[in-house]
């Protein structure tokens, strides 16, 4: 068993800022605030759960200044600008990322060619092939698949069951989640009329993965037809998404779950993809847009903002009342025309005509 960490509030409050307020206190564990108690910090991000932080038992609160003199009774506060963030920072303290154990499983099959730094801690039934370079203290765990030509830099984790395939490129710190596939074939085919039939492009690309990308479970990203796909530094990327041939992901971009982008689209830096959001191909978006949850973009935009397409939640009957009066939004729109041009003086002969 792990020996268990404690920290101080005020040796958290001298690491990372902030005004304590109250008496300093031992915590050990991050809890949330109905469930903290005695040697527990909580957050307050949200002010309509002030009351739950009111009854809460913890010993420390992080909160912000605006919430501060309401929770004055409390034992002790820790003052931030941005108290998700400071929370975020305090839960790595208190579960900081495993470190690599080094060695090879006895199980695992590594070409004699690959060269894979000595701390580096390989697991139980992995494949790696020829030419892989494996930087140092990266964990590659059980049932991955590493092909020939590869770069792995420092740092990285390949959960169990993660494929990347032959020639791909990953940055420093990369973790990828279980059943990632990194560099499968783009979804590239061309019409034969001679044959009637589908002719496959050839995907001579790659995919390349800047430092600090984190991929999570069960998503995809095809390597390029001729270019590689890029995803930049700091990119994260949630389960189940879909990034296809060619695309380029910018720096610090987040991508919600079950989100898919068609291929050889630009999606700019910081920008935010909602879950199941659907990208079409060729487009281009600009750095920091916001791209509501299942929201189908079908054309570049060109100034950055929040965008969103979906309708929100209402009854079947009510949804069906209202598409019969989308199906005749045209004709609507042309009576709504005459009858301004009726209202308009000089216009009244001309409406009547029509």
């Amino acid at each position: 068993m792990s020996e268990q960490i404690t920290w101080t509030a005020s040796a958290l409050a001298a690491q990372f800022g902030g005004t304590l307020r109250g008496e300093d206190r031992v915590v050990a564990r991050l809890m949330p605030l109905e469930k903290a108690g005695a040697g527990d910090i909580s957050f307050l991000s949200n002010p309509r759960l002030k009351n739950d932080a009111l009854a809460s038992h913890a010993d420390v609160l992080i909160v912000h200044s605006n919430m501060a003199d309401f929770l004055a009774q409390k034992p002790c506060l820790i003052i931030s600008d941005d108290p998700y963030l400071y929370f975020a920072r305090v839960a790595r303290l208190f579960h900081p990322p495993k470190k690599a154990k080094s060695g090879i499983h006895p199980s695992a099959v590594v070409s004699s060619s690959a060269n894979i730094a000595a701390d580096c801690e390989i697991g139980a039934q992995v494949f790696i092939g020829d030419n892989v370079i494996i930087g140092s203290g990266s964990r590659v765990l059980a049932g991955c698949v590493i092909e020939d030509d590869c770069v792995l830099g420092r740092d990285c984790v390949l959960h169990s069951n993660v494929t990347v395939y032959h020639g791909c490129r990953l940055g420093d710190r990369v973790e990828l989640h279980s059943g990632c596939v990194i560099g499968a074939d783009g979804f590239g085919l061309a019409w034969d009329k001679q044959r009637n039939e589908w002719f496959k492009i050839v995907q001579t690309g790659a995919v390349v993965l800047g430092d600090d990308v984190e991929i999570g479970a069960n998503s995809t990203v095809d390597r390029g037809a001729i270019e590689d796909t890029v995803v930049e530094i700091g990119a994260k990327i949630d389960n189940q998404v879909q990034i296809g041939h060619n695309g380029k992901v910018g720096a610090h971009v987040a991508i919600a779950g079950c989100a898919g982008i068609a291929g050889s689209t630009d999606i700019g830096a910081y920008s935010i993809i909602g879950g199941a959001a659907m990208i079409g191909g060729h487009l281009n978006i600009p750095p920091k847009t916001m791209i509501g949850a299942a929201t189908s973009v079908s054309h570049s935009i060109k100034e950055a903002g929040h965008y969103a397409s979906m309708y929100p939640l209402q009854t079947h009957k009510e949804w069906v009342r209202n598409a019969a009066y989308v199906r005749h939004l045209h004709e609507m729109n042309q009576k709504i025309k005459k009858l301004e041009s009726l209202l308009l003086p000089g216009n009244e002969s001309t409406a009547l005509q029509e």
